[in-house]
């Protein structure tokens, strides 16, 4: 017997012949970012890793849609429908029956939370899957000279009040603005990240495009142009390095997003409606949280989650023991980070708790081998400020503990290299995160 679930395996078995091609076992709909290559290649990959036959990705009725189709051991015939219209219409798909799992490119909403409630609680650690990690990339014409901007010249830029190349320090010229549509996810975290938290609203001019790889492909033909799209659709165009409020700017690399520390960094996600248990959807998203899931995140572009020692270079602008600490050691690929409002680890920090002590059982580097560091936003008194990056450090290493992971050092760098604004919610969320360094 193949390696598909027993479950599945008899479901299979009780379906003539041709239900499994005439309904779909499992319907996928959201963010164009997953669903234009990402899903499809994970859908077929964990087909065949459960021993399916004949699988195939093949065009849905209209743009941006598509079905894998499959046969079972003993011949049955199967289809799983991708939908890709944006991240909004995954919930909306949820919430009128016409989908099993919603793709998002950003965190659900308060309101979408509200309206799903008769599904279960979506934002439990089973419903919420982080899936990978993605950097909102600002993209010019490659023969822009242009090399970084700050988040508040971003937003000025995308509403429309800097109109004119030289304004950022160029040649003369109207700058013309690509942006996604109303319904992608991409455009929400552009939104959330960079508009809404300065008060500003996207200009009336800017073009608004549902494909990410129409949108590069114009911006990457155009001298005037600057987009922002997921970092796996740069393309021909260039990505500029973005700072925000005292943090350095940060060019999308891979490391900078793998630790959330690029500004316009972004989770990709599943959500799985706990009522409605999908077998298929439950084998999905567990096949994308494995190592050949992760392996498939990065095949096609995105940061997987997949835990890597990074050698950071020791700089000027480090603290002096942070410095030391660079020479010594290495940094993990994952930061820590917090839900909101809250001294409690998020879901994506209490999953890749598991991802960390993987790695260091891998490697034997469980006893006195890691040192935490913890860090914060910026408040009026700096002790204050010590004690709680050190707290949050604390609050990491009692879930290594629990594993039997003995730490060499606890430290708290308080406000120390901010990676975002402290200036508004979201940059102080940022800030308070916990870095792992392995000797």
């Amino acid at each position: 017997m193949s390696r598909l679930p027993r479950l599945l395996f008899f479901i299979c078995l009780a379906l003539p012949l041709t239900a499994w091609a005439e309904v779909p076992v499992l319907r996928i709909q959201g963010s164009n970012t997953i669903g234009a290559e990402l899903g499809p290649a994970l859908v077929q990959a964990m087909l065949q890793d459960q021993g399916l036959k004949q699988v195939k990705v093949e065009p849905g009725d209209h743009a941006n849609e598509q079905q894998v189709s499959a046969v079972t051991v003993d011949g049955q015939q199967l289809r799983i429908e991708i939908d890709a219209h944006g991240s909004s219409t995954g919930f909306s798909a949820l919430e009128h029956g016409e989908a099993d799992l919603a793709a998002a490119s950003r965190p659900i909403k308060d309101s979408e939370l509200v309206a799903l409630d008769r599904l279960g609680d979506l934002k439990s650690a089973e419903a919420e899957q982080v899936i990978a990690i993605d950097g909102v990339a600002v993209i010019v014409h490659p023969d822009n000279p242009l090399r970084q901007l700050s988040t508040e010249q971003l937003a000025r830029i995308f509403a429309g009040e800097v109109r004119d190349w030289a304004e950022v320090g160029l040649g003369h010229g109207p700058i013309h603005l690509y942006a996604r549509d109303d319904q992608s996810g991409t455009w929400e975290t552009f939104k959330e990240l960079v508009l809404t938290p300065r008060g500003k609203n996207l200009a009336p001019q800017a073009l608004r495009l549902e494909s990410s790889e129409q949108l590069s492909d114009d911006v990457s033909r155009d001298p005037q142009g600057i987009g922002f799209i997921g970092l796996p659709y740069v393309r021909q165009a260039r990505a500029l390095a973005i700072g925000d409020g005292a943090a350095q700017a940060m060019a999308p690399t891979i490391s900078l997003i793998a630790t959330e520390d690029y500004p316009l960094s972004r989770r990709l996600y599943f959500y799985l409606p706990p009522a409605r248990n999908n077998p298929w959807a439950q084998a999905l998203v567990r096949f994308t949280q494995s190592d050949k899931g992760q392996a498939i995140v990065a095949r096609y572009g995105f940061v997987s989650q997949t835990v890597q020692a990074i050698q950071v270079p020791a700089t000027a602008n480090m603290p002096a023991d942070y410095r030391q600490l660079a020479a010594d050691a290495q940094r993990l690929s994952v930061n820590f980070r917090f839900a909101e409002g809250s001294a409690s680890l998020d879901n994506k920090a209490m999953a890749d708790v598991q991802r960390v002590l993987a790695y260091l059982r891998a490697r034997g580097k469980t006893f006195k081998d890691v040192t935490l560091v913890g860090f914060g936003d910026a408040k009026d008194d700096s002790a204050r400020a010590l004690l709680l990056s050190r707290l949050r450090a604390m609050t990491v290493r009692r879930e290594l503990a629990r594993s039997g992971v003995v730490l060499r050092d606890i430290r708290g760098l308080g406000a120390e290299m901010p990676v975002a604004t402290n200036d508004m919610d979201e940059g102080r969320i940022k800030n308070r995160r916990v870095e792992v360094w392995v000797y």
